[in-house]
């Protein structure tokens, strides 16, 4: 992998439909991705990456933390949102305003112009990390969107339908590119095939996603 693949991203975002209430908004967030990740390095400083188990005893092999109000948890008493990091037995670092403020405009321009997240899921990603197909059903209410926000090394994401066994899109997501998905869309199966070795200048080994909801 050459690093000619990120000269080539758009020098303005634009907008690409995935179906009835999903887009994906190219290089939406590359010029503020050395701010975004200076954040996020912020919130991992103060709540670590883990790798946190599924209620069936699995350990995912992305790294996760969050920060928010809430943030999403999984072990042996199922998947939820709490104010409490489970390591640090603190609440979760609070959102910085670089997060948010890309998350209510990437929102708007998706159609949500009223989306106020309250909590940011961060995932990092190493060669021969995956996310299966699954929907975010863990918040209380459908109506607000997710954002997921892209960053370093590209991954192909998969948008699915209402089903699990609704054939997916691959949808191939470099850094910087923005997918936001509600209304009709908002409980579509989607995840990311297995991330292939490379090496970004800003991010190195690595991809981060960030995810962003409205948990309560």
């Amino acid at each position: 992998m050459t690093l000619d693949l990120f000269d080539k991203l758009p020098s303005e975002p634009h907008f690409e439909a995935i179906c009835e209430g999903a887009v994906v908004l190219r290089g939406a967030a590359v010029r503020d991705a050395d701010a975004l990740m200076g954040a996020v390095r912020r919130v991992i400083a103060e709540s670590p990456l883990r790798r946190m188990k599924t209620p069936g005893g699995h350990t995912m092999s992305v790294a996760m933390t969050c920060c928010g109000q809430y943030g999403w948890v999984t072990d042996a008493q199922g998947y939820r949102y709490q104010s409490e990091d489970p390591v640090t037995g603190k609440p979760w670092p609070a959102m910085p305003e670089e997060l948010l403020r890309l998350a209510r405009e990437t929102a708007a321009r998706g159609g949500f112009p009223d989306f106020v997240p309250d909590a940011c899921l961060i995932n990092c990603y190493e060669p021969g990390s995956r996310m299966g197909l699954h929907q975010d059903k863990d918040e209380q209410d459908f109506s607000h969107p997710i954002v997921s926000v892209s960053l370093g090394l590209p991954q192909i994401f998969q948008f699915g339908g209402d089903a699990r066994s609704d054939c997916p899109s691959k949808i191939p997501l470099q850094h910087g590119d923005v997918v936001v998905w509600g209304g009709a869309a908002r409980l579509r199966y989607h995840g990311v095939l297995t991330l292939k070795h490379g090496h970004h200048p800003l991010t190195g080994a690595y991809r981060y996603n960030l995810t962003f909801r409205r948990a309560r």
